[in-house]
């Protein structure tokens, strides 16, 4: 019994001391698990910890973050100027290729929806060609120095020599006589530079140009006049409508306030009455022809090329380079006349013509020096009416006659037109 009872009791405690091992075994194992870097680590992790750490991290990355992106915006800004760039390159390129086939449904399109024609009476077509899209890089300087002068993107433009010296100061002190803050003078010289910064005159001076420079400092009146159509089509690439303007023109108001605006080409007529100014039926008659010898043609004067207003289209710009290019090939041509027919001459076999609309100005604001003299000045109600501008285009004797307009109608010398002939001597 007794060895029984021993044995029984070694029994006990073997099993006590396996359960203490395993007991101890689990509990290593589970302190293993939740402290892998020991129980006595100097530095034991807890979640506090380790909140802090994923907030540092994420703040660095945060940064990083924006600066990537900051970084991917100035690349994708930078790759978007160049896009509309391209875009602007292509839709001139575009816009080229449709004038030259010359067709009137290619050319450029100002409303690309069909519309329903209104009553009886009440349907009126687009006239007013869109401006092109302006082009700083053809000319920087310009473009700062309209970008001062010109207002509601107009500005007045005459080119003038040192020949002109005399006229071009009665032209500008006319002009401010009047208040007209938006005007500028192409200089064609260094000596008309110089005339012009004496008098506080806005000037400008194109860069070097052999052929340009040539004309402008030994060319006559014509010689200049053509060149104009060359300078005046940067302005229009800036996106800038011109009043181009000769020197022997004295302003006596503000012809902004008199324009229309509603065409590409704004001029001022050599007609010297209603009819010849805007148009009337001439019959032609040949009798050789029986019953239909008298054949009806249609007539309107010249416009005057040394006074329009032009607007920054494409037509306009055409017109331009039509001009310039056939006063380049035909050294003899009369710019006025070349203008005249680039702007009338229709479409036909073996031509094709320039789509641009154009405007007559008022004969008796916009006034000729024949309308003037020959029918205005003897006209006791037209001698009452204050024209816009005069321009001394029909008389050699310009400097006399301009000096004599500013003394009627600025200082109101009643005599003052009555010396000169209606003609020239």
């Amino acid at each position: 019994m007794a060895g029984r009872r021993e044995k029984y009791g070694q029994s006990i405690r073997g099993s006590r001391i396996a359960a203490a091992i395993a007991i101890g075994v689990l509990l290593g194992c589970v302190f293993a698990f939740l402290y892998p870097n020991g129980f006595f680590s100097p530095d034991p992790p807890h979640p506090l910890s380790k909140s802090n750490l994923q907030v540092g991290s994420s703040n660095c990355e945060s940064t990083e973050r924006v600066n990537m992106l900051n970084s991917e915006n100035r690349k994708l800004s930078e790759k978007n100027a160049e896009l509309q760039r391209q875009v602007r390159e292509l839709n001139q390129k575009l816009q080229v290729a449709a004038q030259g086939n010359g067709r009137a449904q290619e050319q450029l399109v100002v409303s690309s929806q069909p519309q329903k024609a209104g009553p009886f009476g009440t349907v009126k077509s687009l006239r007013t060609n869109p401006p092109v899209v302006p082009d700083e890089s053809v000319n920087p300087r310009l473009a700062k120095i309209l970008a001062e002068i010109a207002v509601s993107k107009e500005v007045i433009v005459a080119l003038a020599n040192s020949n002109v010296r005399s006229m071009l100061e009665v032209w500008f002190n006319s002009i401010k006589k009047v208040g007209i803050p938006n005007y500028l003078v192409v200089a064609l010289d260094d000596a008309i530079v110089d005339f012009c910064k004496e008098n506080d005159v806005p000037v400008y001076k194109r860069d070097p140009d052999d052929n340009v420079d040539f004309i402008g400092k030994n060319g006559g009146n014509h010689a200049v006049s053509g060149l104009k159509f060359r300078i005046l089509r940067e302005f229009l690439q800036l996106g800038y409508s011109v009043l181009l303007s000769d020197v022997d023109i004295v302003y006596l108001q503000n012809p902004f306030d008199h324009l229309y605006r509603d065409s590409d080409v704004e001029s001022m007529s050599d007609g010297h009455n209603n009819m010849t100014a805007y148009g009337y039926n001439d019959v032609f008659d040949e009798p050789s022809m029986g019953w239909a010898r008298y054949a009806h043609t249609m007539r309107i004067w010249v416009y005057n090329s040394g006074f329009f207003y032009i607007r920054p289209t494409i037509p306009s710009i055409e017109l331009l380079d039509r001009v310039a290019d056939r006063l380049t090939k035909q050294p003899n041509s009369w710019d006025q006349a070349v203008f005249n027919e680039e702007l009338a001459f229709p479409s036909h076999p073996g031509y094709v013509g320039l789509y641009a609309s154009r405007r007559t100005m008022d004969i008796y604001l916009f006034m000729n020096s024949k309308v003037l003299f020959k029918t205005v000045r003897k006209d006791a109600n037209l001698k009452k009416l204050k024209p816009v501008i005069v321009h001394v285009n029909y008389h050699p004797d310009k400097f006399p006659r301009m000096k004599a307009v500013v003394e009627y109608y600025v200082n109101g010398k009643q005599d003052a037109l009555d010396a000169f002939p209606d003609g020239s001597v």
